[in-house]
């Protein structure tokens, strides 16, 4: 009897995220694709970065940039955060065309060192926590928890968890210390494109800017200045696969409830080694979206 390819494609994703889930805990993401060999292009494929004007030099729009820094103002002036994230990322397909996936996190974070990323689903379901000393990665369905040393911010222990553990957040640019100091580091172009009324049930700007490698558009609240949506695409993917954060019930400055940051079940879970999945180390210096 042949195999149905539809569901031999879906059941490899699904064993597949369930292998990197069971190693420890990797988070999936616009920035954090699936392990899956991608398909070779038909074609070459052009740079997602808009074309670079007749003079060479880059645009940099004054207005798309104080819109950037205004909405990194607001993020790095909160010393308490919380809201939801869905994540939405496009996978080859045995057949060529993508299939999408997403994930959902409700995020809690407490400047300078307190973080918690809940993720129910799509896939395994996920817990992460850090209180300024350690990290935790916990599986709550299948009772698995990876326990580790961490530095004293949240910037730093982003970075370890990615560099030790493979574990990456898709929100990860919101919630460090100087959002715009990271972009503004490889900003290549930076634009204003308009206004939106649909996005996030608020009137938007929409800006889009290119910074490491990544060419992005962002949909950011012309009233409070936060973040509704995000799509992203990697220059050096030669499938332009779309990747896309969409961001709801912000809450700043807002007392965190006790005991957010812990777990006392992740605390009873059976051990398993806080590493990454990959035997391939991960890139050196720098964040994933750096370096990818």
């Amino acid at each position: 009897m042949r195999d149905d390819p539809v569901k031999a494609s879906r059941d490899a994703f699904l064993r597949r995220a369930l292998l990197l889930a069971l190693s420890v805990f990797l988070v999936t993401s616009a920035s954090a694709q699936p392990s899956q060999q991608a398909p070779q292009a038909s074609q070459p494929a052009t740079s997602p970065t808009p074309a670079i004007p007749p003079s060479g030099e880059p645009v940099l729009e004054p207005r798309a940039i104080d819109i950037l820094k205004a909405s990194s103002s607001r993020l790095a002036a909160a010393r308490t955060m919380s809201f939801t994230a869905v994540a939405s990322y496009e996978s080859p397909s045995r057949f060529g065309p993508p299939l999408i996936y997403t994930t959902r996190a409700a995020v809690t974070l407490q400047r300078p060192d307190k973080l918690a990323v809940i993720t129910p689903g799509d896939g395994p379901a996920t817990e992460f926590y850090y209180d300024g000393k350690t990290m935790v990665a916990f599986m709550p369905a299948e009772n698995l928890v990876a326990v580790a040393e961490a530095p004293p911010t949240i910037d730093a222990a982003l970075e370890a968890a990615y560099h030790s553990a493979a574990i990456y957040f898709p929100f990860s640019d919101v919630v460090v210390a100087d959002p715009y100091a990271d972009i503004a580091k490889g900003l290549e172009l930076a634009f204003y494109i308009g206004q939106s009324r649909v996005i996030g049930g608020t009137k938007t700007d929409i800006v889009a800017y290119a910074s490491h490698g990544v060419f992005v558009q962002m949909w950011i609240g012309a009233e409070d200045k936060l973040p509704r949506m995000a799509r992203a695409v990697f220059r050096d993917d030669p499938l332009r696969l779309r990747h896309q954060v969409e961001f709801s019930s912000w809450k700043l400055g807002v007392a965190v409830p006790a005991g957010v940051f812990t777990s006392a079940r992740a605390a009873s879970a059976k051990p398993i080694p806080f590493a990454s999945p990959d035997p391939t180390p991960m890139p050196a210096g720098g964040t994933p979206s750096k370096d990818k």
